[in-house]
């Protein structure tokens, strides 16, 4: 007969911390006694051994009196249970498996935000309850998929978690349904990963051997549920609490191989003991196979643990044995106790103190290990070598990493929740993102929900994206972020739908430019700000007053939802500059100012930015003029007095000929013609040594320009005379 045991047989990392934490209080606590806020794990066997020692499990604060210490239990509790610890002045040890604590915040957090809390498991389990807790005891509690056919579709959000010992098929079965009924949900797989991975492994066992023993208390609900996964492939499948239940087996006729696993809450000298029964009773040592080696070397050379055996020295060693046990492969926890240039040192709990090699901490090479570690911090490692040959325990950080990562992902596909990662490379079509040495194709498209023409812009930069597709055997990971941009997107502008009224002011960032306005993002939403709400004062672009990208303060103006249009305003009422002008001025005050617009009824002339007046024909010169830009050019500067105001309706009327009237057409080519007179005689001056005839030419010439002058100058006289 051969024996196969699983690599994840008994204590997982949170009974061993509660089991760890209890053992060490014994240690060191004096002259108070030790209480358990209910049984610290599943496991009669180990209860009865902590009642004998004088660690008493209660259900009831009450029953308790300071000086006391009492530890909470590793499947948690609810936050009521540590008011009234504190209330009572006990001394509270927490030993809550951080899988489940970490449950207690995301149902807390998602609680006060006013999500309704869905967890699936068994309502009567401790740890169930417990996370109940930190929600009021208000979440509906689900232990089949089928309980979630009769809920009815709504918008309200929704957190969906799990019991850490939950079946994972169960979970995405429940998750499938939910998706369908409820738009606002957020999922979280908060089944632990050694839950995940024991049930694997039990589930591939149990389809190699003829029989199936699953070790571990009627209370674990992990052990059940290890349980129904063997069954399924192994009808001889049977459910052990101790070595006293081995009569199971009484009859082995057919069985070449049996397969063993054991509950988290199983500890090793249960299973140590139940192999070597096995071993007396059905078969020669010498004919065990595919036993675990250390775990075979330990069954030959240890004696035997008697389970009944009240000597309590030899099941404490035996319980220290267990807890540091190490395994190539395993991932465990330390602390670190010294850091150098090279190595980082590590206590396990081991006879023998692990070491990291800088090779093994990373893929950057450059990096100060005294700037990432130090002495006391807790530490994850991968086990590569119990002894690298020289007595030490070699690990790894590196691979540890990177099957967090591996795992990280795997959880984002089933949850869709969004991981982060650093762009490292740009390739044909798209980006590398990087999450522990684990690289993620981003393909262009999917990196945002805009155009990006060159995509080198993202290098360096974390990202979060939401892995849309993976094959670990073929190791390709498809992440997108343009979905998670979208969605942000979508549920902003359903916040700003629902909430927009005219008058209301948000924050928003100028995204383009077009010559009628802006576009402006207010959360999701694209609103236009017209050219004409931009400033106070005339201005030719948008690009005159913002810049693109920049936040800036808009009101709403006006809004259609169905067509889902936005008008808004920038400019401010108090900076509108005639609000102050009929302070400023009055009637008859003289200003200086700017032509900056003729038209052909006259001209505007600007006052102050913002504020122009108009300046009538008839107001520019005291003679008639046809056209204002006969006399006036824009820009020229001119003085003109105020002649009627209102500034109510923004108008202010001006004269110019009432200060200095512009001269006529007249008087203007009279100046120029007098110039060109004194220019002429100037040439003719200079022009000794000319022959004489061409001194006569330019006699002739001269007095034909000045009789032609004479006639225009006569012409344009009699012209204005006959109008006048």
């Amino acid at each position: 007969m051969q024996i196969e045991v699983a690599k994840t047989a008994g204590f997982c990392f949170g009974v061993n911390n509660a089991i760890t934490t209890v053992f060490d209080l014994m240690r060191h606590v004096i002259n108070k006694k030790i209480y358990t806020f209910g049984p610290i794990i599943h496991n009669t066997s180990m209860i009865d051994h902590l009642k004998s020692l004088g660690v008493v499990p209660i259900e009831n604060i009450d029953d308790i009196d300071p000086p006391a210490c009492i530890v909470i239990r590793a499947h948690g509790v609810g936050k009521a249970v540590y008011d009234a610890i504190n209330n009572k002045g006990l001394d509270l040890v927490d030993a809550t498996c951080p899988y489940v604590k970490k449950i207690h915040d995301l149902v807390m957090d998602r609680y006060n935000k006013g999500y309704k809390i869905i967890i699936a498991g068994d309502k009567e389990h401790p740890e169930v309850k417990g996370i109940n807790g930190w929600c009021d005891d208000q979440a509906l509690i689900v232990s089949k998929p089928e309980e979630l056919l009769n809920l009815n579709e709504s918008e309200e959000k929704i957190f969906f978690s799990a019991q850490t010992t939950l079946s994972y098929e169960i979970f995405k079965s429940m998750l499938e349904i939910l998706k369908a009924k409820f738009r606002n949900l957020e999922a979280c797989n908060t089944i632990c990963n050694t839950t995940i991975k024991r049930q694997k492994e039990a589930e591939e066992l149990s389809k190699r051997v003829d029989a199936m023993l699953v070790i571990g208390s009627e209370e674990s609900s992990n052990t059940q549920k290890l349980f129904l996964v063997c069954q399924k492939n192994c009808e001889k499948t049977y459910k052990i609490e101790t070595v006293k239940d081995i009569e199971v087996l009484s009859n082995t006729e057919n069985i070449k191989k049996i397969g063993i696993t054991a509950g988290a809450s199983t500890p090793d000298w249960i299973i140590k003991e139940v192999i070597r029964e096995m071993e007396n009773k059905f078969m020669n040592v010498n004919d065990i196979n595919d036993i675990n080696e250390s775990t075979k070397e330990e069954t030959i050379k240890e004696e035997s643990v008697n389970a009944n055996d009240e000597n309590e020295e030899s099941f404490e060693n035996a319980l220290g044995n267990t807890m540091v046990t190490l395994r190539a492969g395993d991932i465990v926890k330390g602390k670190v106790i010294g850091v150098t240039e090279d190595e980082v040192f590590v206590d396990l709990g081991y006879k023998s103190d692990g070491i990291i090699p800088f090779d093994e901490i990373g893929n950057e090479r450059d990096i100060n290990l005294k700037l990432i570690f130090e002495p006391g911090m807790e530490v994850e490692v991968f086990i590569e070598k119990v002894n690298d040959g020289e007595g030490n325990v070699l690990l790894s950080k590196k691979k540890v990493d990177y099957i967090r990562a591996w795992e990280m992902i795997e959880d984002a596909l089933v949850s869709k929740n969004p991981i982060e990662a650093t762009v490292v490379k740009v390739v044909n079509g798209g980006v590398i993102a990087s999450l522990n040495s684990i690289g993620i194709f981003i393909p262009a498209a999917q990196l945002s929900d805009r155009y990006i023409k060159d995509l080198s812009e993202f290098m360096g930069k974390k990202v979060k994206v939401r892995i849309i597709e993976l094959d670990r055997n073929k190791n390709k990971i498809v992440g997108s972020q343009r979905v998670l941009l979208e969605e942000e997107k979508n549920r902003l502008s359903k916040e700003v739908w629902d909430s927009i009224e005219v008058g209301k002011t948000y924050k928003g960032i100028v995204k383009s430019f077009t010559n009628f306005g802006a576009f402006v993002d207010i959360g999701g939403v694209d609103g236009l700000v017209y050219i004409s709400q931009l400033s106070w004062q005339k201005i030719k672009h948008p690009s005159e007053v913002l810049k693109i990208g920049e936040e800036i303060e808009v009101t709403v103006l006006e809004f259609d939802r169905e067509k889902k249009k936005i008008s808004l305003g920038y400019k401010k009422p108090e900076d509108n500059p005639w609000s102050n002008v009929s302070l400023k001025y009055k009637v008859g005050d003289v200003i200086e100012g700017t032509v900056v617009r003729i038209v052909s009824y006259g001209c505007f002339v600007e006052i102050e930015p913002g504020v122009d007046g108009l300046v009538h024909i008839s107001q520019i010169s005291n003679k008639r003029i046809v056209k204002p830009d006969d006399v006036l050019t824009v820009g020229q500067k001119v003085s003109a007095k105020i002649v009627e105001m209102d500034a109510e309706n923004k108008k202010i009327g001006l004269s110019i000929k009432e200060v200095n009237p512009i001269d006529s057409i007249e008087s203007e080519v009279e100046v120029i013609a007098d110039e060109q007179r004194k220019e002429e005689m100037k040439e003719i001056a200079t022009e000794e040594d000319a022959p004489t005839s061409h001194k006569e030419d330019l006699t002739v010439n001269l007095g034909e320009v000045l009789m032609q002058k004479d006639l225009d100058l006569n012409f344009n006289d009699n012209s204005n005379d006959d109008s006048d």
